[in-house]
């Protein structure tokens, strides 16, 4: 995979250091190598060819400062200038040299060919008197390759860098996402305990409080029963509130949470508070486990508010039944209320939640009318080992 080079409008000052470095060993080159002809006097024939390569050379210098814009154009003028001018060698390594850092290894290998051919070219038009052709060619095609493949690894650093930032950005939005996900599942989880622990307690709170408003020359004893009723659930919810807001606080396997186990007292409640319910239990002193004997216990929780809301006044029978290794099964049928429903019931997002707490259990979750009339709530729930 190729990583684009980036481009700033302004180098900064590391780009002019390098630019200007880079600059004074292309001139270095051509000034060594021209004073290397004149004491070695070895001038090329006829005299002006020296005049023009030294013009040549320091042309080529001064056009590497278009190098970071037309790299590859520069390089490819510079090696083609070199087929026959000698001084310009250096300004044309740096070009091969700039074209491995900023372009693609395919475009840099396209160049380097061009500058084999280009060295090869010069040999023969201008061979050195005493000098074997093809050593001289082997060696300029030697310092070609230092000058590309160190360009190369220039390049390859600096994809390796773009590509761990690239990682490091991912797995950040990776990692705010999955902060964002936990953070939405545990607003769906303290929206389910509210409305299943809250809407439990209010319902008892309503159907007391209802009971007062209809009857209010009832005996005093039974006023004072219903008040102090009404204050064991008002203290009740608050108890329940605060663990559920523990939520925000602490793990939700570290918070109080009831079980199968605490039925009873849950139906207790619904019949102090004038709903009959008749328990069925088949399931032999088998206990499920936690966390599937408190989705049950939510379900009965939530039908017994349910039937208080829509039902008020009708029987309801729970029945348990299931054994380790095929599965929990929870039922609760309601018969036809007594009396229509006050006009306040409207439906909520009960059953909703009750079907997600079944889906996350591995189980599902079943409700409908009945041929009475009634209202049938059921749940099957897997029961390992």
């Amino acid at each position: 995979m190729e990583v684009p080079t980036t481009r700033r409008s302004r180098p900064g000052l590391r780009d002019w250091l390098v630019d200007i470095g880079l600059f004074l060993l292309a001139v270095l080159y051509g000034v060594l190598m021209s004073d290397a002809r004149l004491q070695a006097g070895h001038l090329p024939e006829p005299a002006w060819l020296f005049d023009l390569d030294q013009i040549v050379g320091a042309l080529g210098c001064a056009a590497l400062w278009l190098r970071r814009r037309w790299p590859v154009g520069l390089a490819v003028a510079l090696v083609v200038v070199s087929t026959f001018a000698e001084l310009v060698a250096g300004a044309m390594l740096v070009a091969l040299f700039t074209v491995a850092v900023h372009r693609p290894p395919r475009t840099t290998l396209a160049v380097y060919t061009l500058s084999v051919l280009a060295a090869l070219g010069y040999v023969l038009i201008r061979p050195e008197p005493g000098e074997s052709p093809a050593l001289l060619w082997v060696l300029g095609v030697a310092v070609q390759g230092a000058a590309v493949g160190w360009g190369l690894v220039i390049h390859h650093r600096r994809q390796l860098v773009l590509s761990l930032r690239d990682r490091a950005a991912r797995a950040e939005t990776e990692a705010r996402l999955r902060a964002e996900q936990a953070q939405h599942r545990t607003r769906e989880a303290i929206a389910r305990e509210m409305h299943d622990v809250l809407g439990h307690r209010l319902s008892l709170l309503s159907v007391h409080a209802g009971a007062l408003e209809y009857h209010p020359h009832a005996p005093a004893e039974d006023v004072a029963s219903a008040a102090a009723v009404i204050r064991k659930c008002a203290h009740q919810a608050l108890q329940d509130l605060r663990e559920v807001i523990g939520v925000l606080r602490a793990p939700v396997g570290e918070l109080p949470q009831p079980t199968l186990a605490d039925l009873p007292r849950l139906l207790g409640e619904a019949e102090r508070a004038g709903t009959g319910v008749e328990l069925r239990d088949d399931l032999d002193d088998a206990a499920p486990p936690e966390g599937t004997g408190r989705t049950a216990y939510r379900v009965v929780q939530e039908a017994l508010t349910n039937v208080r809301k829509h039902a008020p006044g009708a029987a309801v029978s729970v029945r348990l039944a299931g054994m380790p290794g095929r599965e929990l099964t929870v039922e609760v049928e309601n018969g036809p209320p007594p009396a229509p429903p006050t006009p306040d019931t409207s439906p909520g997002q009960g059953l909703v939640g009750l079907a997600e707490r079944a889906a996350l259990a591995g189980g599902r979750l079943e409700h409908g009318t009945t041929a009475t009339g009634g209202w049938r709530l059921a749940a099957r729930l897997p029961w390992p080992v």
